[in-house]
């Protein structure tokens, strides 16, 4: 059995002395369950959830032979199949034989893929990359898992699927942003190293931080494409004006309006980031440092570790431990997903099959009211690290909440919420949800941050292009700079009936 690494039919052992089979397998890549959708339109009847012909029909295929399926694509009785494929493939993977896992390569585990496919019709793809078990989420996110087979045309999407099949690893987005980050985090310290030359540490951790936060808003769509980058580059030969310009800016960005240094209007950001909006002077070959930071793709930084790293790069002391050990997001996930994450996602599986049912027995009003529900649940859990540092426990929290609410949004969507209400628009997980203490006054300036970053990566994730609402960075102080250690005013020993202290010593030493 070791040998059959790439086969169809692969057997499987499930709970109860059953065996399953497994459409399609490729150890190390994926678990492949098909499913065969009848067609939605003959020509004769044009379901709203398409507008062109079935791919049988293109085929010329008369319709006396076409299959029914599994069920008419673009109905919800489609959906469900699909969602139960998905589960069924899902179920397959976390119950391959422990010489199976070990048979895999990269110190083994379970395949970091699962695919879906309507055969002739669609391919959709689930990712786990831990591959210890956990849910297969929606990749690269529920907005586009579902590639269609006229799709196929686009070389990036032959691509896309060639490296699910040969090497699935290498599309783990925390890889591609851990390096991103990494370099990002170099290149801020090699600038911060240079302006403390001439001004105080804080003064430059902050300065830094309005700056990096401008360069994220430019690169997903808050500020005009690469117009800070532009700025920087025009201020080349005229350094002396980069601090008036730049706290120009951020003035504005504070309050919102037109701003003349960018000329076009902006929104507003407001938040404490730009309370103060003090730029530092800089010379010629520091503006140069700051420039290439502002070229790398800040969409890409990973704020799992971004935090840990941020806080090295602008503390003096610390900066020398860039290069070293930080909290692989692996082990984040150890204490986070069994704790928050899987005990949220039984309750998500057990709602969306209550609305599944209710669907299909005619009651989506009701469906609908259902998933409504569990997505107000998700924008009311609060979230407490005590000791928060830079907020890496609470990123990697808020990013499975953020998730999880993607597939919601998706299945209001599917249950035909395709104008979500307003009310409905602002139920969301935020980052005042998540609640941290720190002592250290840079790392919590650092934290906020991240939670912001990461919150904003994931609203463009989930809701395409739509802005989010002003002001787009707020000032919840959910992260709070203090001794998470609670302060006492006295003490008041406890006293027996001679009025001596009462203590657990017993006398001796």
């Amino acid at each position: 059995d070791a040998q059959n690494g790439y086969v169809f039919e692969k057997a499987v052992p499930l709970p109860h002395g059953t065996t399953g089979r497994i459409d399609l397998y490729k150890r190390d890549c994926f678990v492949l369950e098909a499913k065969q959708g009848s067609d939605g339109w003959d020509g004769d009847q044009t379901p709203s959830s398409s507008k062109t012909p079935s791919f049988s029909k293109k085929l010329g295929v008369s319709a006396a032979r076409r299959r029914r399926g599994t069920a008419t694509r673009g109905t919800s009785t489609w959906d469900t199949a699909m969602e139960r494929a998905r589960e069924q493939a899902q179920r397959y993977a976390r119950n391959l034989p422990p010489a199976e896992l070990a048979a895999a390569g990269s110190g083994g585990g379970r395949p970091p893929f699962v695919i879906v496919v309507d055969v002739g019709a669609t391919i959709e793809l689930y990712s786990e990359f831990t591959r210890t078990g956990g849910a297969y989420l929606a990749f690269p996110d529920p907005q586009h898992h579902r590639i269609r087979l006229e799709e196929l045309r686009d070389p990036d999407v032959r691509a896309l699927l060639a490296t699910v099949w040969t090497e699935p690893m290498s599309l783990d987005p925390a890889r591609r942003s851990a390096r991103v980050t990494r370099t990002i985090a170099a290149q801020l310290a090699a600038l911060a190293r240079s302006l403390e030359g001439s001004h105080p540490a804080d003064a430059v951790a902050h300065f830094l931080m309005r700056c990096l936060f401008t360069m994220f808003a430019e690169d997903v769509g808050l500020l005009p494409n690469r117009s800070f980058t532009q700025l920087l580059a025009d201020l080349r030969h005229d350094v002396a004006s980069f601090p008036p310009m730049v706290e120009h800016l951020w003035r504005t960005m504070d309050t919102g309006g037109f701003s003349v240094i960018l000329r076009t209007q902006i929104p507003r950001f407001n938040g404490d980031l730009f309370a103060e909006a003090n730029a530092l002077p800089l010379t010629s070959e520091q503006l140069a440092l700051l420039m290439e930071a502002a070229r790398a793709d800040w969409r890409d930084v990973e704020p799992a570790i971004f935090g840990t790293l941020l806080e090295r790069a602008l503390d003096p002391v610390e900066r020398h431990k860039l290069g070293a050990h930080y909290t692989p997001r692996a082990y984040v996930e150890r204490l986070v997903v069994p704790t928050v994450v899987e005990p949220l996602r039984q309750e998500w599986d057990s709602v969306k099959t209550a609305a599944l049912l209710l669907q299909e027995q005619g009651q989506n009003g009701l469906a609908i009211t259902v998933v409504e529900e569990f997505l107000r649940k998700l924008a009311h859990l609060r979230v407490l690290d005590p000791a928060c540092g830079s907020a890496n426990f609470l990123y990697v929290t808020m990013e499975h909440l953020k998730r999880l609410e993607a597939e919601v949004l998706h299945v209001l969507r599917e249950l035909g919420q395709a104008q979500m209400t307003l009310e409905m628009e602002s139920i969301q997980v935020t980052p005042q949800q998540f609640l941290g203490i720190e002592i250290n006054p840079r790392a919590a300036a650092i934290a906020e941050l991240v939670l912001w970053i990461g919150f904003l990566q994931w609203h463009f994730r989930t809701r395409g292009d739509v802005q989010p609402a002003e002001p787009i960075v707020r000032a919840f102080h959910n992260i709070e700079c203090r001794d998470a250690v609670l302060a006492w005013e006295s003490v008041e020993p406890l006293l027996d009936g001679d009025g001596a202290s009462v203590t657990r010593w017993d006398g001796r030493t």
